[in-house]
């Protein structure tokens, strides 16, 4: 149900008897808890920090209160499916490894003190608020409904500490009212929990400006991988030409030689024929295994990666440790995120070790690839990070990379995979 459908269904006369009140109780009464929680323990952590500041511990504190609302706003973004089935995307953009770089980055952004303001919001106004709004538009009902069973129990009841009842017939007609009251709240508690999720998904959802942003960064990247693909095909295409159709033209005049000569000469002749094919063939090989390897299809990215450490000129220690296989098109960008950092280890980094590690947690693909060479790696100097960022943002994943000057480096990939098994 979208918004406007959501705010519509509140003018209709049979709303008690949808699903919506019920939904937007809970998601009232999730508010009001979270809220109060969240009021200590910023309250706590404020007056720590201030304490604190005095011998400069508390200026770190500081900072990560302002970074409180990050957690707050992934839970409220996962808590509006109550009243709003609309997924609501993550406005924070993909940070490098290490913690500093990712607090660097999330104290740059507008969406983190958007959060932060929600978070204030929920903790000092709208929190109360909604807790006050179901004491009194449920909870109150609910004493005047049991209005009966407490007179059996007692004799006599003060409903609500000021209403006096002496009898049942005035203990049923508290109830009956109750009744009516808990049908009519039903239009002012979903209007207040759609006010909510309104405001939360204005704060805690990417702006135009953001979404126009990764729109953008989105198209610059397709028209990347469409140059980057036509020059694949230029580079095979001249590899075909320049290499094994060369030898097959060579391998085609020899064996025309051969075919008119006679004796020894036809048997050098044939002897040259043959190496020139075992050449031809391990060009087209070689060239395969450029394209897709094959030991990819047939053992997975495992083998894959430990073929490719294998091949490198700088000692590489594997650990990949992914119990299924994955889908060829994941296994495929991972694989050549693997062959392009080596590739970069071997001719930039100066590195005289290098560690390849992969697992898979859950449905999250993650690859690093780390070296103790000199450092300094610029994904803008070069299109051959920006390749494998382009590859990787196919599949909707992350790529990072840290490699201060000195070293080391760290090329961090995060690909999230379905359940299926293939």
């Amino acid at each position: 149900m979208r918004p406007q459908n959501a705010w519509q269904a509140v003018l209709r006369r049979d709303l008690p008897a949808t699903s919506l009140p019920w939904r937007a109780l809970a998601y009232l009464v999730t508010g009001a808890g979270i809220g109060a929680v969240v009021l200590v323990l910023l309250v706590a952590a404020l007056v720590t920090s201030a304490v604190l500041t005095l011998v400069l511990v508390g200026v770190p504190l500081l900072a990560a209160v302002a970074l409180a609302g990050l957690p707050v706003g992934a839970l409220e973004r996962r808590r509006l499916r109550i009243v709003d089935p609309e997924p609501v995307a993550t406005p924070h953009r993909p940070a490098g490894p290490g913690p500093r770089a990712w607090a660097l980055t999330r104290l740059r952004e507008q969406a983190t003190w958007r959060a932060l303001a929600y978070t204030g919001l929920l903790a000092t106004v709208l929190g109360p608020v909604e807790l006050i709004a179901v004491t009194y538009g449920l909870v109150v009902p609910l004493v005047m409904i049991c209005a009966p069973l407490s007179m059996a129990e007692t004799g006599d009841v003060t409903l609500l500490k000021f209403w006096p009842l002496e009898t049942f017939p005035e203990a049923f007609a508290a109830a009956a009212l109750g009744v009516v009251i808990l049908v009519l709240a039903a239009y002012p508690l979903t209007a207040l929990a759609l006010g909510h999720a309104t405001l939360a998904r204005m704060l805690l959802a990417p702006t135009r400006a953001e979404s126009g942003e990764r729109l953008a960064e989105l198209t610059r990247s397709r028209t990347r991988l469409v140059e980057a693909f036509e020059v694949e095909r230029r580079r095979i295409e001249r590899d075909l030409h320049d290499g094994a159709q060369q030898r097959l033209v060579a391998l085609t005049m020899t064996l025309g030689l051969a075919k008119v000569s006679q004796g020894e000469e036809a048997d050098e002749l044939v002897s040259r024929a043959h190496a020139e094919a075992k050449l031809a063939l391990a060009e087209i090989r070689d060239l395969i295994r450029g394209i897709h390897p094959r030991i990819l299809v047939d053992r997975g990215l495992p083998a894959a990666v430990a073929e490719l450490a294998d091949r490198s000129p700088v000692p590489v220690e594997v650990s990949v440790d992914i119990p299924r296989r994955l889908p060829e098109v994941l296994e495929s960008v991972a694989y050549f995120v693997v062959s392009e950092g080596l590739a970069n280890v071997a001719k930039h980094s100066e590195a005289e070790h290098a560690w390849v590690n992969g697992r898979l947690d859950g449905r999250l693909l993650t690859v690093e690839i780390r070296d103790d060479g000199v450092g300094g790696a610029d994904a803008s100097a070069g299109t051959g990070l920006a390749g494998l960022a382009d590859r990787v943002s196919v599949v909707d994943g992350r790529l990072m990379l840290s490699s201060p000057a000195g070293g080391p480096t760290l090329l961090r990939v995060e690909i999230a995979c379905p359940s299926t098994v293939r």
